[in-house]
């Protein structure tokens, strides 16, 4: 809820591949299910991993993409960020080793 994206249909996948070629092809299937549906996708990653996570959806994903990064849930220092893929190229969301979940929703 949240995140803003579709609350009405949406799909928790669990964890997304680590190989760096089978994570590029699960994340374009993703993409092209959550446009061809408008379904929110939701997904975790071990969180030592983030960082990895966080630039393979900025290579991988849509430009246009809505990706939402929501770190320490229910924390004090809770974070929810919701944004398109391109403007998640600017900056930095340092989130390592921090528990995550991860949404995105093609346009």
């Amino acid at each position: 809820m949240a995140s803003g994206l579709n609350g009405q249909s949406f799909s928790f996948v669990g964890y997304v591949p680590k190989d760096r070629s089978d994570l590029k092809k699960r994340l374009n299937e993703l993409e092209r299910i959550s446009r061809q549906f408008n379904q929110t996708q939701i997904f975790i990653e071990t969180p030592f991993r983030n960082r990895q996570l966080i630039e393979n959806l900025k290579q991988y994903c849509s430009s246009s993409t809505q990706l939402c990064i929501a770190a320490n849930i229910n924390q004090i220092d809770e974070i929810i960020i919701t944004k398109p893929v391109g403007e998640w190229k600017v900056g930095d969301l340092d989130i390592h080793k921090i528990p995550a979940v991860f949404l995105i929703l093609a346009q």
